[in-house]
């Protein structure tokens, strides 16, 4: 096997991935479900192929945050490190997890219905509610919009 394009974990080490491919893009969520469970006023998420991510170690620890999706997070260290909605080709690695996280080819800003008042953004990049303009829209079509 090639040398994967980036790697990450958590902040302990006990948990570890490697992505294997480009990631598909990145955006900052500020829902609020990924503002809860973040504790961030946005998630910083990366989303990959499932068929380029692999873990190294094994895998975390898991919680179902929605009918949805489910979050993985190191059960020792709590870091934060997926987010994976059930039946999209795609999952999502918090950017902050990577080793590098300059590889992250930020591409926008989703769920920003609550976006928090005082947080400004002149980063230029691209703004929607959640699910709007994304292929799994329908996935995310009922849920309430301040609170995705």
């Amino acid at each position: 096997m090639s040398a994967p394009f980036a790697t990450g974990g958590c902040q302990c080490g006990a948990v570890r991935y490697a992505l294997d491919a480009r990631p598909v893009t990145a955006e900052f969520c500020h829902c609020r479900m990924c503002q809860r469970a973040t504790g961030q006023v946005a998630a910083g998420f990366l989303d990959v192929d499932r068929a380029a991510f692999r873990w190294l170690t094994p895998p975390p620890a898991n919680y179902r945050s929605s009918e949805k999706a489910q979050r993985g997070f190191c059960p020792a260290c709590g870091t934060p490190l997926t987010f994976d909605a059930f039946g999209v080709p795609t999952m999502a690695v918090s950017i902050g997890s990577l080793d590098d996280p300059n590889l992250a080819p930020m591409g926008g800003h989703c769920g920003i219905q609550s976006k928090v008042r005082w947080l400004r953004m002149d980063d230029g990049l691209p703004r929607r509610k959640t699910g709007e303009g994304v292929s799994a829209a329908p996935l995310w079509a009922d849920v309430e919009q301040g609170d995705a």
